[in-house]
């Protein structure tokens, strides 16, 4: 009875798999369909296997485990092609499906002819006419390249994970030469059998990967939208326009260089919010310097701006140097009635790239992050971005004294393992 210990594990699997999937919220209407067949599948496949090996070893009834058999030969290749459908749900997969009818056709003559196969009487195996016996293996291993290539031709461009539906196919191709090999021993269920199994809690993890993946690239989505809200706010732009159109009675010339610098800023910020890429930390600099001077003009004397540059060769994440300086004047030094100076700082270390800009404005409370998500949506959207990419994000703030926000940025490194910047 020692062999049958094997049956508990794949009954836990398969057992406990179903209501999960069954229950699982985060899985479309189709995925839990084909997920549900494919458990099932998978179920009658155990069946099948413990009740050829009873016919084999325990009772001797050649007509039924012939029948049984063929159910075995007919169920593997349909459950490939159904890893085929979760792979790919949109494919159409005819030519599987004939592979599949052409098989079944083939073992079900086993009922009335000894054409793939029969048991004889002392309840042996035999092999049937030359290469008909074999179409399990061609058809199976055909199959198992198409859904190969379903993998491939599906998730080739968004790499997300494509690996564990490409290392399910090699694992059933190791699981059939072991079950053809002197490796194999006769148990209850077969190595391929054990391999399907895993393959369908595999799969079924692969599934919920691929919703993190969306769901991350959802939450990036968002972010994006919040940073437009928070970068491109309508009180600015009308007063930018605003500034431009008194500047063009007072002072022509001034008021082109200001419709020249709107535009540029206007275009960088509608440029970087379609794009998740590393930008130079220059290219920041020259659209912060834009912002200011914007500012400056409606400002005057209330809002100043101090550069001290030391470090340029390097790069950040887009949308994350203006933005703290945009909340170090809004949120900083214009709520102070004689305003104040905002200082762009950038340096390196040893390891890392460092951008400090501070002002010396009201400051904040720094619970109020935290309790006041509002007035400091930038603060957070830069956050996630940074810590997006790797970086380091600090801040500290006094009541009355001003605050200061610092980017670190580690240094690219020539060693294995490093994320690619």
């Amino acid at each position: 009875m020692t062999e049958y210990i094997i049956l508990i594990p794949l009954g836990i699997l398969i057992f406990g798999l179903t209501p999960i999937v069954a229950r699982d919220s985060y899985l479309n209407k189709q995925q839990k369909k084909i997920m549900t067949e494919i458990i099932g599948l998978i179920f009658l496949l155990v069946i099948q296997n413990v009740a050829d090996y009873i016919l084999q070893t325990v009772i001797s009834m050649p007509y039924l485990r012939t029948l049984v058999s063929i159910a075995g030969y007919i169920i593997r290749p349909t459950i490939i092609v159904f890893f085929c459908k979760l792979v790919k749900p949109n494919g159409r997969n005819l030519v599987a499906w004939i592979l599949v009818a052409f098989n079944a056709a083939v073992y079900l003559t086993g009922t009335f002819s000894h054409i793939p196969f029969y048991i004889d009487e002392n309840n042996h195996f035999q092999g049937g006419l030359p290469y008909i016996g074999q179409t399990k293996f061609v058809v199976s291993f055909i199959l198992l390249f198409h859904l190969i290539y379903c993998t491939v031709s599906e998730y080739r461009r968004k790499k997300t994970w494509i690996w564990i539906p490409i290392a399910n196919t090699v694992l059933v191709m190791a699981a059939v030469f072991m079950d053809i090999s002197p490796l194999y021993r006769d148990y209850p269920v077969s190595y391929l059998t054990i391999s399907i199994v895993c393959c369908g809690l595999f799969y079924y993890i692969w599934l919920h990967l691929e919703f993190v993946k969306e769901h991350e690239n959802a939450l990036m989505a968002e972010q994006r939208i919040k940073l437009m809200m928070s970068q491109i706010q309508p009180h600015f732009l009308y007063n930018s326009l605003s500034s431009i159109s008194e500047l063009c009675e007072t002072d022509p010339k001034k008021a082109q260089q200001l419709t020249d610098d709107f535009s540029e800023y206007l275009r960088y910020n509608l440029t970087a919010l379609s794009t998740e890429k590393l930008v130079s930390f220059e290219k920041q600099l020259e659209q912060t310097e834009i912002y200011l001077n914007i500012e400056k003009t409606r400002f005057e004397d209330r809002v100043n701006a101090v550069y001290e540059i030391e470090a340029r060769d390097f790069e950040v994440p887009t949308l994350t140097v203006q933005p703290l300086v945009e909340n170090a004047v809004r949120h900083g030094i214009c709520k102070r009635s004689e305003g104040g100076t905002v200082t762009v700082r950038s340096y390196e270390t040893d390891h890392e790239y460092v951008i400090e800009i501070s002002d010396d404005g009201v400051g904040f409370d720094m619970e109020s992050i935290v309790k006041d998500g509002e007035t400091h949506v930038g603060l957070e959207n830069v956050r996630a971005r940074l810590k997006y990419f790797g970086d380091k994000f600090e801040i500290d703030s006094k009541p009355d004294i001003g605050t200061t926000a610092t980017i670190k940025v580690p240094k690219k490194k020539s060693g294995k393992g490093e994320k690619s910047r």
